[in-house]
């Protein structure tokens, strides 16, 4: 247990760049250097974590923690590798009660400039992957317009349960050339047709320690499925305690299909449109937490704390916080013992493909959300966006690109030109 969680405490210090450098930082120090597990174990885990909703990263790491020591090493690992990254967007959202001036307010606008940016560049990025064709386009495209037309959190469930229907439909030839290619890269690896096939048991973590059983398992997504029926009927009914708190993490943690750019529109949904945090406050928070290491739903802690919903501060920030992350973790969980069939299905394949363009088309409607509140802020605030958004493909580090836009923002501020 020690050893778990000095050695992801490490990486959540460390683990800048998203959730795929997150996974090379995996690889590099708990399988190549430390030898945790084989490659073939985790390179299956992973292709598990892609395919489930969740921040695949933090669920990947779950699963070591898992493998390496059962649950509690799990719950180490997540513990570990979340806590500064958390710790750090509390401290802002602390920051955000007491600071004022115009030093303060540009930044702001800055950091809201370049969390227009950043999502444009994710966007941009998940198009070219998750839309490659003229099926998922259309989802996209579908998904986008429903968004903009009926934003709110009914609407984007609709929207993705949508795309995984009309992906069983579009999308199979799709699903079947991509799970030509992985059995393709498992042959290549392995040279052996067997090694390609999952042995019997429990997938992908078959020793004692982290063997997850098939009662576990339904046990798990039993337990999700209360929790989402009882955080869809509590967040109508139990106004502003913190149980409505915990059930709009709940709801936004539990669709998050390619990437954690994607638990933005879900919170914005959950978060800003119904009032408990403003605007410009999200778009600072949000465009914050792209220079913090370890995972981006660590953001959560941020709305937490300063929501008009909750308790408010610490304990909402632990709340918002760890109910974000229970729906990926019980997932994950259900998911183990029957991977070995699910990534054999053409037509499970397929839904994921179509949730995950429906998904491109939600994050470009929270976008132009964005976009109408940095353009609210003035010209200024519109180029400080552009110029984060073409140093983007020059990929500096993250961290210097916010620093910089917050204070370009708090420099225009003083000379009066927004």
């Amino acid at each position: 247990m020690r050893e778990i969680f000095w050695a992801f405490l490490r990486l959540g210090l460390t683990s800048f760049g998203g959730p795929v450098a997150h996974l090379g930082y995996f690889r590099s120090d708990l399988v190549t250097r430390r030898g945790w597990v084989s490659d073939r174990d985790y390179t299956d885990l992973v292709a598990l974590c892609q395919v489930l909703p969740g921040p695949a990263s933090s669920q990947a790491g779950f699963g070591l923690g898992l493998r390496r020591a059962g649950l509690p090493g799990a719950l180490a690992a997540f513990a570990a590798f979340t806590l500064p990254s958390a710790l750090l967007m509390y401290l802002l959202a602390a920051g955000t009660q007491v600071l004022t001036g115009p030093l303060w307010s540009g930044a702001l606008v800055g950091l809201q400039a370049v969390a227009v940016a950043v999502v444009a560049h994710a966007v941009i990025g998940m198009a070219r992957t998750l839309t490659p064709d003229l099926q998922r386009l259309s989802i996209g495209v579908a998904a986008l317009t429903a968004a903009l037309l009926w934003p709110g959190g009914v609407t984007q469930l609709i929207v993705i349960a949508g795309g995984a229907a009309l992906g069983t439909w579009w999308c199979v030839a799709a699903a079947r050339s991509t799970l030509a290619r992985h059995t393709a890269h498992a042959l290549g690896a392995t040279g052996s047709p067997d090694a390609a096939r999952a042995p019997e048991g429990d997938l992908p973590l078959t020793d004692d320690r982290g063997r997850v059983t098939r009662r576990t398992g339904t046990a798990s997504l039993t337990i999700l499925g209360a929790l989402l029926v009882a955080a869809s009927l509590l967040g109508r009914s139990v106004g502003d305690s913190w149980l409505s708190l915990v059930a709009a993490s709940l709801r936004a943690g539990s669709f998050v299909f390619g990437g954690g750019h994607v638990v933005l529109p879900l919170l914005h949904s959950e978060f800003v449109a119904t009032g408990w945090v403003s605007e410009a406050d999200f778009a600072a928070g949000y465009g914050v937490a792209q220079a913090m290491p370890g995972p981006l739903f660590s953001f959560a802690a941020y709305l937490g704390a300063i929501a008009d919903v909750g308790p408010g501060g610490a304990a909402g920030a632990t709340l918002a916080l760890v109910a974000i992350f229970i729906p990926g973790f019980l997932l994950l969980l259900g998911a183990l013992p029957f991977w070995a069939l699910l990534r054999g299905s053409a037509r499970g394949n397929a839904a994921v493909l179509g949730a995950s363009a429906a998904v491109v088309g939600l994050l470009a409607a929270a976008l132009a959300h964005l976009v109408t509140q940095a353009a609210g802020n003035g010209p200024w605030a519109l180029a400080i966006a552009l110029g984060c958004g073409l140093a983007l493909y020059w990929r500096p580090p993250l961290w210097l690109v916010v620093l910089l836009a917050a204070a370009a923002g708090a420099a225009l501020s003083l000379l009066g030109m927004h």
